[in-house]
């Protein structure tokens, strides 16, 4: 099974999971956010019925309910866990947005899986003897600086004293003699913690690390590329801290951290281990197509009959399944829906695979709209907005032509090229510094609100 199913890139499940009452519950995870609700909290059915398979079935039945007991409710998710039960185990690939931690729990690969022991990683360089090509684009990539030493880091080499006042709290980041250091005071006493990584290209910015107690923390300040400075580091309270310890950063429970560090950093948990300290900075070639020691070996031997099937190719996935494997570290539609984040506002603009699969012509899915049809993953992002019209006319029509049935979409009124800077516009949620493309595709209206 791990073999052909990894390397056509379809993901290979235990049907026994979708009998586990936990894995049930994920897979009906859109509907999951009402229960519970106080009185006037309820989500409008129709929020929730995105899910291209379980949108008409269940329509009429949640129709009216919102104010129903959690009973009626409670008797719609048994039928459609019963239908989902039975269309999982019979297609083996569920063909709907699932959570990342369904798709971790029964796929025999997915990114941010900590299963396999260290010694079934080959590290990039081995993967670079045979892919040098994309291993010299992928090393230009944010991806492949997601995470760096902070000492090594070059947005603190550049800036060597950064500090910002916060109320009574000088908050401070001193980076010399191969060490960054970070430096909280007020009028009576001061703190230091030596900070252990940086979090982030700098593309947009960098959060910085720490341990301390055998616990790791998010500092309270992370350096913002655009005014070259520090602020606040998003989704930590922007009020004053409270005492010394609240302003040098947040404590990250045990499972926070570690899927913190599986996206940024390469086999951080391994055999079901969270190890940070072994692990390789960045996102390599084994966080996305999986341990790669038996595919080496293999090729190495001239057996190229089977190496193949050794390794994970995400190319292969379906287009739903697709946009899940990025949503593994950029959320996936069902992974927003539980956070809660649909009601976040402008802020979910970072989640673009949420963004993308609200889109119209999203439908049910399509593989000339998934991530890998217009970025591609082992080379820089193209910043050009001309570059994505051919994408675009995948689908749509120019002016003056006839649909056809492999290009439904209609003719733009308005222009024949830079789609893009009309139809995903960009977006600065407050307090992040950097402008957004919404992958929310549509029609803008002048003067409508953002769509969350």
């Amino acid at each position: 099974m791990v073999g052909n199913s990894r390397a056509s890139g379809h993901v290979a499940y235990r049907r026994s999971a979708v009998c586990n009452p936990h894995g049930v519950v994920l897979l009906l995870s859109p509907y999951a956010p009402t229960i519970g609700l106080q009185s006037g909290q309820s989500q409008r059915p129709s929020e929730f019925m995105a899910l291209p398979r379980f949108r008409q079935p269940y329509r009429r039945a949640l129709h009216g309910i919102r104010n129903a007991p959690h009973v009626a409710l409670a008797l719609v998710l048994c039928a459609a866990a019963s239908f989902a039960a039975v269309l999982f185990q019979t297609n083996g690939l569920s063909g709907i947005p699932l959570t990342t931690e369904m798709h971790v729990e029964n796929a025999d690969w997915w990114p941010t899986k900590g299963a396999a022991p260290r010694k079934q990683y080959a590290g990039s360089a081995a993967c670079a003897q045979c892919h040098s090509a994309i291993a010299s684009t992928y090393a230009t990539t944010p991806m492949a600086h997601a995470a760096t030493p902070a000492a090594a880091s070059q947005a603190l080499q550049a800036h060597s004293d950064l500090s910002l006042q916060i109320g009574p709290f000088a908050e401070k980041f001193v980076t010399a003699q191969g060490s960054s250091v970070l430096t909280v005071s007020d009028a009576n006493s001061s703190l230091s913690r030596t900070l252990g990584w940086a979090f982030g290209e700098g593309f947009m910015g960098q959060t910085y690390i720490y341990e301390d107690g055998g616990s790791f923390y998010e500092a309270h300040l992370s350096f913002f590329t655009s005014p070259q400075a520090l602020d606040i580091t998003p989704g930590q309270f922007r009020s004053v801290p409270t005492d010394l310890g609240e302003a040098a950063g947040r404590r990250m429970n045990a499972d926070e951290a570690r899927r913190c560090f599986s996206c940024h950093t390469t086999a951080s948990t391994v055999g079901n281990a969270f190890d940070p300290h072994d692990s390789t900075p960045g996102v390599m070639c084994e966080a996305c197509h999986g341990p790669g020691a038996s595919h080496a070996v293999l090729m190495s031997m001239g057996t190229e009959a089977k190496g193949p099937t050794e390794i994970f190719n995400p190319g292969g996935l379906d287009p739903v399944d697709s946009v899940d494997f990025c949503g593994a570290c950029h959320r996936t539609w069902q992974d927003v829906v539980m956070s809660g984040f649909v009601k976040t506002g402008v802020f979910n603009v970072r989640f673009a695979p949420y963004r993308l699969e609200n889109s119209r012509c999203w439908g049910k899915g399509d593989a000339r709209l998934t991530c890998l049809a217009c970025h591609d993953p082992h080379k820089p992002l193209v910043t050009d907005a001309a570059a994505y019209d051919s994408a675009c006319l995948r689908c749509h029509i120019l002016r003056g032509a006839k649909k056809i049935a492999n290009h439904p979409g209609a003719a733009c009124p308005i222009a024949a090229a830079n789609c893009v800077t009309c139809h995903m516009p960009k977006y600065e949620p407050p307090g992040l510094h950097y402008r957004f493309t919404d992958h929310w595709i549509r029609v803008v209206r002048p003067g409508k609100s953002y769509p969350s």
